[in-house]
């Protein structure tokens, strides 16, 4: 088998998705640090529910909302003249719902362990929230924006019930590396099988390690 067409996809869902969530997570994390709002509980509690769903009962959800009796995706299908379901656009929105608290937890932890008193002085010499936020927020929160970005990153990587049930096995547009290995179990065909999942596995490793490394040099920087 080709490995290298699925593990390409893989690479480049994962790297979109990144980008998406690290453009969305920055101001969700923000607002659930800073925000005085009380039932901001139920935000966090739906942005944290992937890590405790089952990702078969995300997809299945995902699915009849973006398939085409869905009404994402009978807007879309008006829209874009072809359907959301089972297409890459597809995959891209089930990743970023999946890996969604991969990346706002750690933004927002790193965003609540900025020192108050730096930003209300900030805010006292009267910049903007903007200005303060780009300027001290983020400088001092750049291990918790890697940290999230990298896992968000390696967890799309390792997708499989989400991207399975929204995008199924279509060479080339959905078939991402986590179902090519699943094929070749499904053939019995274990030695190829154990060759893709050890380049995933040394992949999470070189993942998890290079964010261990940048924290641990980060932390002694301080």
């Amino acid at each position: 088998m080709n490995f290298a067409a699925p593990l390409l996809l893989s690479l480049k869902l994962s790297l979109v998705t990144t980008i998406l969530l690290f453009i969305v997570g920055i101001p969700f994390g923000y607002w659930l640090v800073f925000s005085r709002i009380r039932w901001k509980f139920i935000i966090e509690s739906i942005i944290s529910l992937p890590l405790v769903l089952p990702p078969t009962v995300l997809g299945f959800y995902l699915l009849l909302v973006i398939g085409g009796n869905g009404i994402i995706g009978r807007w879309y299908d008006t829209i874009f003249n072809k359907t959301l379901a089972f297409s890459f656009e597809g995959l891209v929105l089930g990743s970023c719902l999946y890996s969604l608290p991969f990346a706002v937890q750690p933004f927002q932890a790193s965003f609540a362990a900025v020192d108050r008193k730096l930003i209300e002085a900030s805010w006292s010499l009267g910049r903007s929230k903007l200005y303060t936020f780009i300027r001290i927020i983020l400088p001092l929160s750049r291990h918790g924006i890697i940290t999230g970005c990298v896992l968000s990153f390696a967890h799309t990587m390792g997708e499989f019930g989400v991207v399975l049930m929204i995008g199924g096995n279509i060479p080339g547009v959905t078939r991402v590396a986590s179902v090519a290995i699943y094929d070749e179990v499904q053939s019995l065909n274990y030695g190829t099988a154990n060759i893709c999942a050890a380049i995933l596995l040394l992949f999470s490793f070189a993942v998890l390690a290079v964010v261990y490394f940048v924290n641990r040099r980060f932390i002694r920087t301080l």
